[in-house]
């Protein structure tokens, strides 16, 4: 068994990690630079893992599936999502990315996590207490659901016509097209990817440049620049030390999300 995750500020790195340490599996995040073609044909199982968008997946995610597509059939999946409310079909929603009977899902479920949003104001950032609380209930989970694979028990969370009708009724506006690998015009998705902004406090340090997972950022001119291609991940706007960057939105960070460790 091989898992890949997609982890803006760290939520999903955890789960994925805290999965596989206890399946004694391997586990990948896609921006490693590794023959990802020969991990999948030599595994049976694949392990998905990301953080869900407007009850979509990531874009960066949809392309990694796209990328390696062939390599993808027959294979078995087990699909995790981490999300901050009910996602509906978080987890169903990454078929949608594969050919009718292209692959085989063993089991999919969702975690509620902390919140990572830091620019807005009616989502504030948890206690330590109960940020502690979310990752223990998330790592009992796991364990429940590591006993049940190793005796075979098939679990699809979010599988359901009302999952899915609700991930429709999320996810149309944020992305339209579920089967959609790029950008889809006039989408949130689209508008959202070209919100990112950068205020006076910047002092190019250059830290949101080396960590953006997609490569949006760049210098130019002695300042921070974008190529209109953000995915939302929220990692620059959690990490800048001057707080100096917004995404989505236009308000500033007032607080920034720092994953347990």
């Amino acid at each position: 068994m091989v898992m890949f995750y997609f982890s803006g500020t760290g939520n999903s790195k955890y789960i994925a990690e805290f999965f596989c340490q206890n399946m004694k599996a391997l586990c990948y995040s896609i921006e490693d630079e590794i023959d990802f073609s020969q991990l999948i044909t030599s595994e049976e199982i694949i392990g998905f893992c990301y953080p869900i968008y407007g009850s979509r997946v990531p874009r960066n995610m949809r392309q990694f599936v796209q990328k390696f597509l062939l390599d993808f059939k027959g294979k078995k999946l087990i699909i995790f999502v981490t999300q901050l409310f009910f996602s509906g079909d978080g987890a169903r929603v990454l078929t949608d990315l594969f050919p009718d009977d292209y692959v085989e899902v063993i089991y999919a479920d969702h975690f509620f996590m902390p919140n990572n949003i830091s620019n807005f104001f009616l989502l504030g950032l948890s206690s330590n207490k109960r940020i502690e609380k979310k990752f223990l209930k998330a790592e009992r989970r796991i364990i429940a659901i590591c006993n049940d694979i190793k005796i075979g028990k098939v679990k699809r969370r979010g599988f359901s016509a009302f999952s899915k009708l609700l991930g429709k009724i999320q996810g149309n506006p944020w992305q339209k097209d579920s089967k959609s690998v790029d950008l889809v015009p006039r989408s949130m998705e689209e508008k959202i990817a070209k919100s990112v902004r950068v205020d006076q406090n910047c002092t190019v340090c250059s830290i949101c440049v080396k960590a953006c997972p997609i490569k949006n950022l760049r210098i130019e001119n002695g300042s921070i620049s974008h190529n209109n291609n953000c995915v939302a991940c929220y990692r620059c706007v959690n990490i800048c030390p001057k707080q100096a960057i917004s995404v989505m939105l236009k308000a500033k960070p007032k607080w920034q999300y720092k994953c347990m460790k």
